[in-house]
């Protein structure tokens, strides 16, 4: 019996084993070759427009102005705050402020003004509180206000930001020092233009009293926000 034989058209091996013709390879390549062409394209555009900003990073953001504090006044019959029944600790520099009902916890520092800066204050720009040393102190032997501050920052969630929409009277919060913690409970929240802030009841000098100060949130450039707070008698 004759054999018969017949040409068969050229294979190539393919992708997972199967078998493709030379055409079918060669609109395969084609395909690819404009995939890689678009997304070297994309890819010179988007490095070529960064983000703006990144949230991981505070400082691509920029933080509030500085405060303008006015000079501090002796309270006129206002008696000292005081936790009476239990004697407070030793007054001494704040070292941590808790404030849960704002999600506030930061670790103070202490800051002196510049002279130089006149009315303004600077605090540096990190997401940390700052004590005013040449004020008061918290603690038995107060003679004066406490003041803290810290940066609200533009575009992010960060803890000095809360006291403009999440602060309100009768909170509590904690203040540790190396002698002892101490509660307070907040007696005022106000909002102040940064030219009225100045000459605001805040400088007035009462022992024991705390105030916590940032730039206002939804103005950051034109106001700040102040919350002032006494000791829990007792604790």
């Amino acid at each position: 019996m004759a054999s018969h034989r017949y040409a068969r058209q050229p294979r190539l091996a393919g992708i997972g084993g199967l078998l493709i013709s030379s055409r079918d390879l060669f609109l395969l390549v084609l395909c690819f070759g404009g995939l890689l062409a678009s997304w070297l394209v994309y890819g010179a555009s988007g490095s070529a427009n960064p983000p703006a900003s990144n949230a991981g990073q505070p400082a691509l953001s920029s933080p509030a102005p500085a405060i303008k504090p006015g000079p501090n006044r002796a309270a006129v019959g206002a008696p000292p705050a005081t936790g009476a029944g239990t004697p407070l600790p030793a007054a001494s520099a704040p070292l941590q402020i808790t404030y849960p009902a704002v999600g506030l916890n930061v670790v103070v520092h202490p800051l002196r003004p510049d002279a130089a800066g006149g009315q303004n204050i600077e605090p540096p720009e990190t997401l940390d509180g700052y004590w005013l040393s040449p004020f008061g102190t918290p603690g038995a032997g107060s003679t004066n206000t406490t003041y803290v501050i810290g940066h609200s920052w533009e575009g992010l969630d960060e803890p000095f930001n809360h006291l403009s929409y999440a602060a309100a009277p009768g909170d509590e919060l904690k203040v540790v020092t190396a002698t002892g913690t101490m509660t307070y409970k907040v007696e005022s929240v106000t909002t102040y233009t940064k030219s009225t802030l100045k000459d605001s009841p805040v400088w007035m000098a009462v022992p024991n009293r705390l105030v916590l100060i940032s730039c206002y949130t939804q103005d950051l450039w034109g106001k700040n926000v102040a919350v002032v707070a006494s000791p829990v008698p007792g604790q």
